[in-house]
């Protein structure tokens, strides 16, 4: 059967790996209506997804290329991209364990110190109307991160989820006054660091190769303590090695665990936006134990 991604376009995932890696594909295995493994010729296998937006696939290329440039973590090669369709590798996988996790810990704090022109930069070459997930998110530059932060990437989300009913009005408050304080609620000020962005476990790929891969990537100019946090929030395999790591290569600012509610709020409600109100109402208790309440 067809799939709706593949009518939307005209495109089955086959061909559009060839298309890209200029082999023969061989074999197809549909992992979802909008990412399929493709067997090549020769036996190379490719991941193909469609993006579900417009430019989503153009962002997702070029935040995997913005990361690969680090140098650190390890990501997928992109093979191609065309604004609907993404191809890269597949990643072989092995299973989590602790010397992976300390070693993933270091090289993220390698990542974020490869740094970012400003807050909310996008990738070279990536859009500025990018995608967290299903989520639309903007990629628009600021030079104080609480500013930032409040602006572009917590209050879009809950102005919609008010809109959308999965916030009461009268509930909002508790998230707004919490914006009006990040400038003392943030801890120190530091360098925009690159960023995953969509940084929960599903994204963490444990390989074959005794190293952990990060996939779909929402990039961007962000606070590392964001990633970080969000990590925390879905869990992660061994967790505590990933920070130890972490810490042995950029050691945290003072405070930094009493700031992981403050970074949890942008995916919390992104996934009340998402998904409804049992994440509005993580995000409102977040809000409140920010605020002391």
């Amino acid at each position: 059967m067809t799939s709706p991604a593949a009518e939307a376009d005209g495109e089955e995932p086959g061909p559009v790996a060839a298309r890209f890696t200029g082999r023969a594909a061989t074999g197809e295995r549909r992992l979802s209506a909008a990412l399929a493994e493709v067997t090549l010729d020769g036996g190379r296998v490719v991941m193909v997804k469609r993006g579900d937006g417009d430019g989503a696939a153009r962002a997702e290329a070029a935040g995997l290329r913005w990361l690969a440039d680090a140098g650190s973590v390890p990501v997928p090669a992109v093979h191609g991209d065309d604004g609907r369709w993404l191809v890269t590798d597949r990643v072989p996988q092995g299973r989590p364990g602790a010397p992976a996790a300390v070693r993933f810990g270091r090289d993220l704090a390698a990542l974020h110190a490869a740094g970012a022109p400003a807050f909310g930069a996008a990738p070279p070459g990536g859009p500025e109307h990018a995608y967290i997930g299903l989520a639309p998110m903007r990629n628009v530059h600021g030079t104080s991160w609480p500013h930032w932060y409040a602006e572009h990437r917590v209050l879009p989300y809950l102005r919609r989820a008010v809109d959308d009913g999965t916030v009461r009005p009268a509930e909002a408050e508790v998230v707004e006054r919490v914006c009006e304080r990040l400038p003392e609620l943030a801890g120190p000020p530091e360098p925009p660091a690159r960023l995953h962005g969509d940084l929960w476990n599903g994204n963490v790929l444990w390989g074959a190769d005794g190293r952990v891969w990060l996939i779909d990537p929402a990039a961007h100019g962000g606070h590392r303590e964001t990633d970080l946090a969000m990590l925390r929030l879905f869990g992660c395999p061994h967790l505590e090695e990933i920070l130890e790591g972490y810490q042995q290569v950029a050691p945290l600012a003072e405070g930094w665990a009493g700031r992981v509610g403050v970074h949890q709020l942008f995916p919390l409600l992104v996934h009340a936006v998402l998904f409804g109100r049992g994440y509005a109402e993580q995000a409102l208790a977040v809000a409140r134990s920010a605020l002391g309440r």
